[in-house]
């Protein structure tokens, strides 16, 4: 199958450009295996690539980017912004730090990684991604693990919205009222996990099922449910053959039966920390 048939198709921001509706997640890969992974991801058809300043693998990633002889206009690169970077001088030091660990003159996507309402800066640091994106350094700015309390917050300081946040969103966390909230205002729920990872999510007998009747692995039943409902799934993958599979949702469509399976799992299990009391820098 060539790059071309591969490749995600993309949905427009808010605030400008278009993001591949499947990216390639990087957490927790450290920098020689983030090198490895993003550049079989790119020969795979891969045009969005998700890291942080948090995972220490962006200069792996920019490597893997410099090399991959894929015009830099054409791959979609998100970092984020580390909890102990709060703040509007040190968010714009952040960034800086950040475009140079990845080699880049900008990011298509910066996001504020964890709102930690226990600092209290989120605000001041969204401000600077205003200012950032003004300047160019970036190209649309966004959040992750945010509610929408948090985001209402950032609105009423700037007036801006953010144009992603990029929470935890698999079957067995489905956040309806999240997806509900963000398609109300535009935004585009990117997802993080999207796979259920560390938990028993793709044995499930549904999704196992639903993965025979259609000739799939669990897997693609998982990231296609994920297309369905408007999300961006980032699934991490080191292994090649895995990372095609994964990025081959686009060429069937769960029916309704399918889909109501698969809203039937939810039940509220989040993997990660909570928005509201998470406090890692």
């Amino acid at each position: 199958m060539s790059t071309r048939q591969l490749a995600a198709p993309v949905r427009p921001l808010l605030d400008g450009g278009d993001i591949p509706l499947l990216g390639l997640g990087t957490w927790p890969l450290a920098d020689a295996e983030a090198l490895a992974a993003v550049a079989s991801a790119l020969r795979a058809g891969y045009r969005l690539i998700d890291t942080a300043a948090r995972y220490e693998n962006e200069t792996g990633v920019g490597r893997a980017i410099a090399a991959a002889g894929v015009p830099r206009a054409e791959v979609f690169v998100t970092t984020k912004l580390r909890g102990a970077q709060h703040g509007y001088d040190r968010t714009i030091q952040g960034l800086d730090e950040s475009l140079a660990r990845l080699g880049v003159d900008y990011v298509d996507l910066y996001l504020i990684h964890w709102p930690l309402p226990g600092v209290g800066l989120f605000v001041d640091s969204w401000r600077a991604l205003v200012d950032l994106r003004a300047a160019g350094k970036v190209r649309s700015i966004g959040v992750s693990n945010f509610t929408a309390r948090h985001i209402e917050a950032l609105v009423e300081a700037t007036g801006v919205l953010p144009a992603v946040n990029q929470i935890e969103l698999h079957p067995d966390f489905a956040q309806p009222e999240a997806r509900a909230w963000h398609d109300a205002h535009g935004i585009v729920t990117e997802a993080w996990s999207p796979l259920g990872a560390h938990t028993d999510l793709l044995s499930h007998p549904a999704i196992a099922a639903i993965a025979a009747s259609h000739g799939r692995t669990p897997a693609q039943i998982v990231l296609r449910w994920h297309v369905q409902i408007g999300a961006v799934p980032i699934p991490k993958s080191a292994d090649p053959e895995r990372m095609r599979e994964n990025l081959a949702v686009f060429d069937f469509e769960l029916g309704a039966d399918d889909m109501a399976a698969l809203h039937g799992i939810d039940r509220g299990n989040r993997i990660g920390a909570d928005p509201d009391t998470n406090v890692e820098l």
